[in-house]
């Protein structure tokens, strides 16, 4: 590998979208220090011939630890693992993914439910039907294509390579049974430039111009235009003519009332402040009516040039503003038509937006507006998710990690770096499906998982099937993988010395999702009735009243009691721990005296930190950090098991001598576990690179860890130290499965207390019961 590859190598890494974002509201500037870069070429070029090596079958295991070296899969017929036949034989067979009638739902074209394990995949080789299928054996049934069409040159062109890569992904996916959602726009990493013709924003990279600026948005219908109208070349048909897209995303991760809108300047500036003044005219009759609405308040000299009135200008505040309570009525009055109009700007393009993919380029795949957070959730999410409404599909992107220091924290992880490693279980108002959800919309999560250096992983897959099933959330997209099938410990962009971290196909995410997926896909776990509804006039949204319940993992309901709505009939704080009970909604233009909560008293145990589900289900120990799943085609048990010994379930009982690990039980023949003939057993515990050695530190002035090594492949799980119980007559024999659901060998089914008992093998993910 020449100097001059390796530089063009870093220049690429500095635009590519993993490379130079930061993470759950952080962004972390990757810059590499080409120098250095070059000073360590020998070092990186082995680094990249050493991550594109195969992983020798041979390689040794470590002390308690069994090496994972998977064969590749062939894709036998004889695979007892293969959950292929759950999708679709061509995704589309039956037409679009539509609604169901309450708007809550996704169908499949004949009007069956649709429920979608997904992730997010930037796979892009010649062997792009292989990748499917590997996914599809895996539970997979949606998979996201984030890209970047944006021009590099001419405004109105696209990036037609990029269109290729979409392109090759449908087709593939669709033969394998596997919609498509498609995200197209990310202003972080657009390569569109104000020097091509529209609004500069003072070097502010776009971040919120997509919103307001007319000649983006004319060049943004184009590239659309030239995505979905043009035939695709693989599949003989145009992207808007196939049910295989199941889902457009207008933009990724951007919004006028998060941080970045704060630093729009320049003729960009000017323009929104136009469109402010244009705002209050309609609303007020004149800018001087505004301001005497206003009480004559105006935005301070550091946050705005000065109302300009004559030029038909008024000044904006920072959204810094809008997470105070501060200055007087009029000072909040000014504050509150400042929100609507930035909603309700959103809010218009997105309904434009849909209106020009609907009507002039007759697509009808499903439309998500965005997928962001606030500066302030408590205040200001209500008024994100209503700028959505204006399309079918409500989403949100969140992650679950820990802290992570270090040079390259963002997409890298490298030794030095310190982190700490704590259990969802421990923390649940974190889990990435506590989502309110608005009423009459589908509910997805486009990107989240367990993040690395997270090592208590497999808890994720069983956390996400067992509470999607119960809060009703629509689909839920790991991020990411461009691997063809399993990802193994190597650099974070395959010249970095490091290891990467924005990865789920590993042993202990995607090895964990067979189980988690089956019993999502086939409904083992029964979705609740609503335990919080809250209406919310859209006048509260505008003065930022508190919710009756938040997403937040911060929000203390009591403090911001003062700030509920004066209309709404709850004057009593609701737990954010509500989510883990059942679905919570809300209705944006409702009536706030219609709101309504159930008990939440007999499912939350605030004293013993132990939460139940409204059906029964679940219940999760966030003290002791575990939680039970215990319906009649699925059991099982994650979290800290040993210091618990011994889980009963109704025909299942667990023992596992692990400090941690996960372990699920689940009806393969869609019969109940007591009278089913055939049974997954699946067992995750926690996977570390070779070489992997930390040491303790305090990070955030709590225990953490800093890395000594972060080692290389393969993967050394921990054992497996688990017995398991079915109270089952109709098995006869346990096969031991690899990772591609081959069975290499039986073990024996002991009769016990009129159970069919077995040790797990402490080298395995699966065990089929027949």
């Amino acid at each position: 590998m020449s100097a001059n590859v390796i530089s063009a190598s870093v220049r690429e890494s500095m635009t590519n979208r993993d490379s130079c974002r930061g993470r759950v509201g952080t962004w972390v500037c990757c810059h590499f220090e080409e120098k250095a870069i070059l000073c360590c070429l020998l070092t990186l070029t082995l680094a990249a011939l050493a991550a594109s090596a195969a992983i020798s079958p041979n390689s040794k295991a470590e002390d308690g630890k069994w090496a994972f070296v998977p064969p590749r899969d062939d894709f036998s017929t004889n695979s007892m693992l293969d959950l292929r036949y759950l999708n679709e034989s061509v995704a589309g067979e039956s037409g679009y993914v539509t609604l169901s009638k309450d708007g809550n739902d996704f169908l499949l074209g004949n009007g069956k439910p649709a429920r979608f394990w997904a992730l997010n995949t930037s796979y892009d080789k010649a062997n792009m039907d292989r990748h499917a299928r590997f996914l599809a054996k895996r539970g997979v049934n949606m998979v996201r294509f984030h890209g970047n069409i944006t021009p590099k040159e001419n405004l109105m062109s696209i990036d037609l390579a990029e269109r290729d890569k979409l392109w090759r992904a449908v087709a593939s996916m669709k033969k394998q049974g596997i919609y498509v959602t498609f995200s197209p726009y990310w202003a972080g990493a657009s390569r569109a430039k104000p020097a091509m013709g529209y609004l500069d924003d003072g070097g502010n990279k776009n971040w919120g111009l997509l919103f307001f600026d007319s000649k983006l948005q004319a060049a943004y219908k184009a590239w659309w235009k030239q995505v979905l109208t043009e035939p695709n070349p693989h599949t003989g048909i145009p992207l808007a003519s196939d049910p295989a897209l199941a889902i457009l995303q207008l933009q990724n991760e951007d919004s006028l009332l998060f941080w970045t809108s704060q630093k729009i300047q320049g003729p960009a500036k000017k323009e929104l402040r136009r469109q402010f003044a244009e705002f209050l005219t309609k609303k007020y009759g004149s800018l001087t009516k505004a301001s005497e609405a206003w009480a004559g308040a105006t935005v301070s000299r550091d946050q705005d040039s000065p109302d300009d009135f004559a030029n038909n200008e008024a000044a904006l505040f920072i959204v810094w503003e809008m997470t105070q309570r501060r200055g007087g009525v009029g000072h909040q009055k000014r504050l509150s038509d400042q929100l609507q109009f930035f909603a309700e700007t959103m809010h218009g393009f997105n309904r434009m937006m849909s209106d020009y993919l609907r009507t002039e380029l007759k697509c009808k795949a499903l439309i998500n507006a965005g997928n962001w957070r606030t500066a302030d959730n408590v205040k200001l999410l209500d008024a994100e998710r209503y700028s959505y409404s204006a399309n079918e599909v409500m989403g949100v992107n969140r992650y679950y990690n820990g802290a992570h220091h270090g040079k390259h924290d963002g997409w890298a992880i490298i030794n030095g770096d310190t982190f700490t490693d704590e259990s969802v279980l421990l923390h649940p108002s974190k889990l990435p499906v506590t989502l309110k959800q608005p009423d009459g919309f589908p509910m997805i999560v486009p990107e989240s998982s367990w993040v690395p250096p997270q090592g208590y992983q497999s808890e994720g897959p069983f956390m996400i099937a067992a509470y999607q099933s119960l809060n009703g959330i629509d689909a839920y997209y790991w991020f990411a993988t461009r691997e063809e099938d399993w990802r193994h410990p190597g650099s974070a962009n395959g010249y970095l010395p490091s290891e990467g971290k924005w990865v789920c196909a590993t042993p202990m995410l995607m090895g964990q999702w067979p189980a988690a997926a089956l019993l999502y896909r086939a409904g083992h776990v029964r979705q609740g009735e609503p335990v919080v509804y809250e209406q919310r006039s859209l006048r509260d949204l505008w003065e930022r009243k508190a919710p009756i319940i938040a997403e937040d993992a911060g929000f203390d309901p009591n403090r911001d009691r003062e700030n509920f709505s004066r209309t709404s009939n709850i004057k009593t704080s609701i737990s954010p721990l509500a989510y883990l009970v059942g679905p919570v909604f809300t209705k944006y233009g409702g009536d706030p005296a219609q709101s309504r909560t159930v008990n939440l008293n007999q499912f939350i145990d605030a004293a013993g930190k132990k939460v139940k589900s409204i059906t029964g289900e679940l219940e999760l120990d966030y003290e002791n950090g575990s939680c039970t799943l215990n319906s009649p085609k699925a059991q099982g048990v994650t979290g800290f098991l040993k210091k618990a010994g011994t889980f009963k379930f109704s025909d299942t009982t667990i023992t596992s001598g692990n400090d941690y690990a996960t372990v699920l039980v689940v009806s393969m023949d869609d019969k109940d576990l007591k009278a089913s003939g055939s049974i997954l057993v699946q067992v995750g515990t926690v996977a570390r690179p070779t070489g992997w050695k930390t040491k303790p530190v305090e990070v955030d002035k709590k225990p953490g860890e800093e890395i000594v090594s972060y080692g290389k492949a393969p993967w050394q799980i921990i054992k497996g130290d688990v017995t398991v119980s079915v109270a089952n007559t109709t098995v006869k024999a346990a096969h031991v499965l690899d990772a591609n659901g081959m069975s290499g060998a039986t073990i024996p089914l002991q009769d016990v207390d009129g159970t069919k008992q077995f040790r797990f093998p402490e080298d395995a993910l699966y065990v089929v019961l027949k």
